[in-house]
This record gives structure tokens, sequence and C-alpha cells, in this order.
């Protein structure tokens, strides 16, 4: 593997985010790590790209500063090729990314408006869902500023209980799409793991946590546990399961991680 430096800037509970820790771990580029303290996550990305994008994840590569995890994934198949996310064969390339774009857009933003509209309301499980190792500093920010923090991600990802409800039925329908897409062997596209599988089984969580997730939540609002065991139950939830267990940890290396404050 070429010597590549990274660093790697995210929110821990994100799924975009894992999508693209994910990958970094799948390809074993090491890395080190920048998690800024809640709600400045918008202000680092700014900073980070000089104005480019607005959310995290971002990564700096050899000095080239990239956002948007469909971005970085691209970036780390072109610096770092081996093992490859994406297809050799040109029709499941364009099959897997087709796919990749569809859970992009069609489940991360809907699961994240539904779980967030039920965890805003309990300042707990807001820290527990945001900070997976005890963090007194940055929980005292959270609680200081969480009434206003709440309006602001409201508006920001333009929840309301209608659209809570809306993302609740889109995050089934995108369950029912994977089970319609997952073929004989086991996979979204062709006979092995790509970045369709990849996007799909990261996009799940946190709402599904399979052992092998970093970062995961430690409790659930009710509405938000309710659908979690529905979803685990059905056999999609075994996929992305399976996808965990087979794929998450094979390629995780050594991170240094640091807080941005």
């Amino acid at each position: 593997m070429p010597h590549v430096t990274v660093v790697l800037w995210h929110i821990e509970v994100s799924h975009y985010n894992e999508k693209a820790r994910w990958a970094l771990d799948y390809k074993g580029i090491p890395y080190s790590s920048r998690v800024p303290m809640p709600g400045l996550h918008r202000v680092r990305a700014l900073v980070a790209t000089r104005g480019k994008h607005q959310r995290l994840p971002v990564v700096e590569i050899d000095g080239r500063r990239i956002g948007d995890s469909t971005a970085i994934i691209a970036a780390l198949e072109e610096h770092v090729p081996e093992p490859p996310l994406y297809p050799a064969d040109p029709e499941a390339r364009t099959r897997a990314l087709e796919l990749e774009d569809w859970f992009d857009e069609e489940l991360a933003p809907e699961l994240r408006r539904f779980v967030w509209h039920h965890t805003l309301a309990d300042t707990d499980v807001v820290a527990q869902t945001l900070f997976s190792r005890p963090s007194p500093v940055r929980e005292r920010f959270l609680r200081m500023s969480a009434p206003v923090a709440a309006l602001l991600v409201r508006r920001d990802y333009r929840i309301t209980s209608e659209s809570a409800d809306r993302g609740r039925d889109a995050v089934r329908a995108a369950m029912d799409r994977l089970e319609s897409e997952v073929g004989t062997s086991g996979y979204l596209v062709g006979d092995g793991f790509t970045v369709a599988d990849l996007t799909a089984a990261s996009l799940f969580t946190p709402l599904l946590t399979p052992p092998e997730r970093p970062y995961a939540p430690t409790a659930f609002a009710p509405a938000v546990q309710e659908l979690r065991d529905e979803l685990m139950a059905r056999p999609g939830g075994a996929w992305v399961a399976r996808m965990y267990a087979l794929h998450r940890n094979q390629h995780v290396t050594e991170r240094v991680d640091a807080l941005s404050h």
C-alpha cells in the first residue's frame, strides 16, 4: 500500500461518517481523527474545505481536503485501489454506484429525520447517542446548549412530526429495496463486497447497531427502539449484521483520536 497521510474530521454517531470510516478501515488506511464539539461540525466542515462543504465527514488525503462520503470513497479508490470497493466490470460498477447514490439520497436523510425527531426531546439519550465514551466537558456544553441546539437541528434537517412519520415509512421502504436487491451471492452487486453493500449497511446505522459498528449509541428513544426491533427481525436486518461481521473489522487499523474544541 502506498504511503498516504490521512486525517478524518467526523461525527461519531453519523451514518454518513460511518460510511467514510468503514471505507478507510476496509482499505487498511491509517488515519488520525478529529471530532468537533457538538454543534460546531458545520463550522469545522466549512473551515476544513474553505467553504466548499457544510457537512462532515471531511478527509484530508496528502493535503487535499475532500467532503462528502461518496467523493471520499472515490478518492480512496484512486489513492489505494486495493482492496477495491468498485467492481472491475463496467456494468457492475455503474450498478454499484447507482445503489450507493440511492441509499445516500433515499435512506440516510429520512432515517436521520426520524431518529432525531424522537431523540432530541431527551437530553440524556442525546448524550448517550453522541458520546461513545465519557466526556464531561462536552456533555456539559451539550446540556447548556440543548434547547437552542434542538431548534437548530430541527431547522437544519427540516424535522417535523410529519417529516418524521414520512422518514419512518421511507426507512421501511429502503429495507424493502435492500431485501429485493440482495442477490443469490448474498451481495447487492455481483459475487463480492462493493461500495453498494458498504453504503447500504452503514446508512442503516445507527438505527441498527451491529457489534462491529464503532461509536454506536447505547440508548434509544422508545419510537426508535420500536423501529429498530422491527428492522432487526427482518432479513435485511440480518443482512446488515452479516455485512458488518464479515467486512467491518478485517481491515481495521490503529487510529489516533483527538478532540477538536
